[in-house]
């Protein structure tokens, strides 16, 4: 089922989600089961599963030589998605992204999920890899997310790359990324609200946030929506704290702001466990406060370790 059918059929109610992490190469798909499971007590309507592409180690080869060789650390998002369909009945989401895939890939994979039945897709121009300053796309990719969004659009008209030949058009429900405090990359938050109208326009059927610990933005990044004729559902994304590292690093690399209320409960923490108790305590908060604002469902990023996402989900759902 689509993800706006899933909201549509809710009838007011907030739906519960969450994201999940493919595990490392070689690890068991155990690992994703062990943390899907304490979490289906709270009825979730979808699972997103990201996707991360490959990235490049240089090998010494004598003489001065370097190898150049490919790695992916976490495969298996779509191998995955079909797993967590049949294991749960449960709608999964693949992360779709621009990074590392020509249109014709991209076309095969979008096939590949048809066959599956999966439903929806999140279409995300993904982040640079390890190696590159900035963001490169393939030389017969997208460059920008909408781009993509175009693409599966064009497909669900029926539209393929082979025009020549008459295809089925598929049926995908898209979700964009939204970005309360903006994307970093962008010059300033009007403008890429105007970036994300251009996704809604192009096709996507909801958005998604980046995580954020301060509601008033979100509901402030709502509205700027409204006000621009965005008006298709707009869920939020929140991730727990879960430990001393978070306290920097979250900030540093997702480009967001603590409140400062929440910023003076993490100066006092000593250990993690003190940092993921803070955590939970925000988390619940927040999701009251969102729930009580009537949002169409609250998405949490688990990381595939649902302690806290559970322990918010209990006081919530």
């Amino acid at each position: 089922m689509k993800v706006t059918e899933h909201l549509a059929n809710a009838n007011g109610n907030t739906l519960f989600s969450f994201e999940i992490l493919p595990p490392l190469k070689g690890k068991s798909i155990q690992s994703i089961y062990d943390g899907i499971d304490p979490l289906m007590e709270f009825k979730p309507k979808f699972v997103n599963v990201t996707y991360h592409r490959e990235e490049y180690i240089y090998k010494e080869r004598g003489q001065g030589l370097l190898e150049k060789i490919a790695v992916r650390k976490r495969p298996g998002t779509v191998g995955i998605c079909a797993a967590i369909m049949n294991k749960y009945d449960v709608d999964a989401i693949p992360h779709l992204i621009c990074g590392g895939f020509s249109r014709d890939e991209t076309e095969n994979a979008l096939i590949d999920l048809q066959f599956l039945g999966i439903d929806n897709v999140l279409a995300l121009r993904g982040d640079p890899i390890k190696t590159e300053s900035t963001f490169k796309a393939d030389p017969n990719g997208h460059r920008f997310a909408v781009e993509l969004i175009q693409q599966v659009s064009e497909m669900n008209k029926g539209s393929y790359m082979m025009d020549d030949i008459q295809m089925a058009p598929t049926n995908f429900c898209i979700g964009a990324a939204g970005y309360p405090e903006k994307h970093f990359e962008a010059m300033n938050l009007d403008f890429d609200l105007q970036n994300l109208k251009a996704k809604v326009d192009a096709g996507a059927e909801y958005i998604v946030t980046q995580m954020f610990f301060d509601n008033t933005k979100y509901f402030a990044f709502v509205e700027a929506c409204r006000n621009i004729g965005i008006n298709v559902p707009i869920i939020p994304g929140l991730k727990p704290i879960k430990s001393l590292t978070h306290i920097s690093f979250l900030p540093k690399f997702f480009h967001i702001d603590y409140p400062v209320e929440l910023a003076n409960e993490l100066l006092k923490c000593k250990d993690n466990k003190a940092a993921e108790q803070v955590g939970i305590e925000w988390g619940i908060q927040q999701s009251k406060e969102l729930k009580d604002a009537g949002v169409p469902c609250i998405h949490y990023y688990t990381m595939s370790n649902s302690f806290s996402v559970k322990a918010i989900a209990k006081e919530i759902f």
